[in-house]
């Protein structure tokens, strides 16, 4: 009946009104009917959006179901097709750019977009963030304003420092996969630890909390080490994780334990006396601080050091090259004229460290040679170069780039070399050319009489345009001798007929090697004015005070130089207590231009400048200056032995870390490690930082010889003593 009377009423005059209410009630009917059945999944689509990274696991009560999850995938294919996207190319910026954190004038390829890049993520998170905020209630709102604080702090400290690219294996396995054969497993294993060290550090970042470097209240107890290694335990290369019992306990890469260690090396079985001064340790050392178990027997087939009593000695006229070293140094420049030692050869690097007569010798001539224990040196001869009192450290060689600049050493030299460099493409040797500088020369004596390798090696160096100078055996040292020089420019690899291996891309960093794999490309020579390695050097030492034309911030370098002999002269030659005839090797823990290893250089020392990671690279201008130095993340043990050094420098250390470290005591506790017994720390920074750094050394044991502090600022000098717990 309802239904008649509607119809009646439709023919009448108004029929036309009812007609389209009635449609629009049964639009609106319609609407609120599929709105009802389609608001579970709109629900779950905007819970899912809320959260950036799930990281937990799901409740039971939140769980999704497939066929909801597919709808979520499809309605959100193209926004993730883009985030994937923008990820896959910070990837690749962050695998070309390296780890180090370059100034606006150095270093441009590759370089210049990181803080482009990083202020479009603020935006992009910006953006996200007011969408969410118009889509979600009032507590979805508060939810996600916290989480934005949060991402846009990671966000901000991504760009005040890169992060470490630690993950090798996304760029080196590919093109290493099965070119170590034998070693194939443990690499995996070191790769898969890396890997997790890294994802542990950049959760480390996320739950980072502003706050003092140091805990005031904390309270430290002390235990020694119990290592494989003992008394001679390297964190980063003597691994003690459980498949190392089966490979051995040293690896073919850097790779740190998860946690740093809290835990002080013990000292050697035999005890431990102050080392002999310099100059006397040239020609001996004590035996039982650097006591091996395999060193004796080593000693039994060489004579360029024996046993005498209490003593190690090296004498003057023993060597590995038969004919002693000086014969060998004036025959390599009698080969070369141009190879003047100690005037436009001042910074050199000597693979091997096998012998260390030969830098003995090249330091009589003014010659700064930095030592590379290779870190398969079971019979620890690097430690023996430190307590001779030579510039050393420990390195593994083999798929990674040594932590230094590009273009830096003016000879490379590698004596009784065993190193096959033609092998795996030739990466060890494209590694050299990378650090050598233009125009410098690589010195490769050997034994071999392969004919097979020798045309290997012939067929490599052609490759990269390397020109041999000169090749002799000398009938003395029954050793073959080839002087290598690297190219000068870029001329030449232009007439390569066969381009292998490659050049590499132009916004390949070259001096990025901070967990960087080597490249098999050849980077090409520096030509532009603001480049570094356009020019050599002057000679030694008008180098030292030399400015070179691509240092943009000269005046910065000069004050910098005058700022640091002041304060050398006034203050830490007369006013620290340290008697310095005891000081050879020496470390500035944040190097800047290398003004205060500049200042020393009077009084007999040798000084390693690391520049940290996270720094701006100013490593390229201490070479330049006739130093020597080597990038370094402190949040990692040093590359070093126990009892290296006799001076610990640290000029506003701490307070630059910037909360980077998750753990900064443990830097306190390297800094134990790598000090010999009765060395000396001189840091200076805030009152802040000074006052529980004070507390941390007294619970060490260590004697504070001089504290001082004004505004805010102060100095704390501190002697390590022999105690152990």
């Amino acid at each position: 009946m309802a239904l008649a009377r509607f119809g009646r009423q439709v023919k009448r005059q108004h029929g036309v009104c009812v007609k389209m209410t009635a449609v629009a009630i049964l639009g609106l009917c319609f609407i609120f009917v599929w709105s009802m059945f389609s608001s579970p999944s709109n629900s779950v689509t905007v819970q899912r959006e809320s959260f950036d990274d799930i990281a937990e696991p799901v409740a039971s009560s939140t769980m999704v179901s497939k066929s909801k999850g597919k709808d979520i995938e499809k309605h959100d294919a193209n926004d993730n097709k883009k985030k994937v996207e923008s990820s896959l190319k910070e990837k690749d910026e962050k695998k070309v750019n390296g780890s180090l954190p370059l100034p606006a004038h150095e270093h441009k390829s590759g370089k210049k977009n990181e803080k482009h890049v990083s202020k479009r993520k603020k935006d992009k998170v910006k953006s996200k963030l007011s969408n969410k905020v118009s889509k979600e209630n009032r507590e979805n709102q508060e939810q996600e304003e916290s989480q934005g604080e949060e991402t846009e702090k990671e966000n901000e400290y991504e760009e005040e420092v890169v992060v470490d690219d630690k993950e090798e294996g996304l760029d080196g396995e590919s093109e290493d996969k099965g070119e170590m054969e034998g070693d194939a497993d443990v690499d995996e294993s070191v790769d898969q630890e890396t890997q997790e060290m890294a994802e542990n550090e950049n959760e480390g970042k996320k739950r980072k909390i502003k706050g003092p470097v140091f805990d005031p209240k904390a309270h430290y107890s002390w235990k020694q080490c119990s290592t494989r290694s003992k008394h001679n335990y390297i964190p980063c290369i003597d691994v003690e994780s459980g498949f190392t019992r089966l490979h051995g306990y040293r690896h073919r890469e850097r790779t740190c334990p998860k946690a740093p260690p809290m835990c002080l090396v013990p000292l050697p079985h035999d005890g431990y006396d102050s080392p002999v001064h310099w100059p006397e340790s040239k020609l001996k050392v004590l035996y039982k601080n650097v006591g091996h178990p395999k060193l004796a027997a080593y000693m039994k087939n060489h004579n360029w050091l024996i046993k005498s009593g209490e003593y190690l000695m090296f004498p003057q006229n023993q060597s590995e090259f038969k004919g002693g070293v000086v014969h060998y140094l004036e025959s390599i420049e009698e080969m070369v004229p141009d190879i003047e030692w100690g005037k436009n050869i001042r910074v050199v690097l000597d693979v091997g460290c096998s012998d260390s007569s030969f830098v003995a010798s090249l330091l009589d001539k003014d010659v700064l040679t930095l030592s590379l224990g290779l870190k398969d040196d079971l019979v620890d001869l690097a430690q023996v170069s430190l307590e001779r009192g030579f510039a050393t450290f420990v390195s593994p060689f083999a798929r990674r780039r040594l932590p230094f600049p590009s273009g830096v050493f003016d000879a490379i030299h590698c004596g009784r070399c065993t190193i096959l460099w033609h092998a795996h493409e030739g990466k060890l040797l494209l590694e050299i050319n990378r650090i050598l500088r233009p125009g410098g020369y690589f010195i490769l004596s050997t034994k071999h009489d392969s004919i097979e390798e020798e045309n290997a090696m012939n067929t490599l160096t052609s490759s990269i345009c390397w020109n041999i100078l000169a090749h002799k055996t000398d009938d003395v040292s029954e050793v073959g001798v080839k002087i290598y020089q690297k190219p000068e420019s870029n001329d030449i690899y232009v007439l390569r007929r066969r381009r292998n291996p490659p050049l590499c891309k132009e916004n390949e960093n070259p001096d990025a090697s901070w967990y960087v794999p080597i490249k098999t490309c050849l980077h090409t020579v520096p030509s532009a004015i603001e480049q570094h390695g356009t020019e050599w050097p002057e000679e030694w030492p008008t180098r030292l005070e030399t400015y070179p034309d691509w240092l943009n911030n000269k005046e910065k370098a000069i004050d910098d130089t005058k700022h640091w002999k002041d304060i050398v002269d006034k203050s830490y030659l007369t006013g620290l207590g340290i008697n310095w005839s005891t000081i050879r090797n020496v470390m500035d823990m944040k190097a800047i231009y290398g003004g205060f290893a500049a200042a020393l250089l009077q009084q007999k020392i040798w000084v390693m400048n690391v520049v940290p990671v996270h720094a701006p690279d100013t490593l390229p201008f201490i070479f330049e200056r006739g130093l020597v130095g080597i990038y370094h993340d402190w949040c990692e043990p040093f590359g070093t032995y126990p009892r290296s050094y006799d001076l610990l420098h640290a000029d506003h250390f701490f307070s630059r870390l910037k909360n980077r470290c998750k753990h900064p005591v443990s830097i306190v506790v390297e800094m134990d490690r790598i000090l010999r017994p009765g060395g000396w720390v001189v840091v200076r920074d805030k009152v802040e930082i000074l006052d529980p750094l004070e507390a941390i050394l007294r619970s060490l044991r260590w004697e504070i010889r001089m504290t001082y502090s004004q505004n805010k600022e102060g100095i704390i000098c501190a002697q390590k003593t022999i105690w152990r717990p």
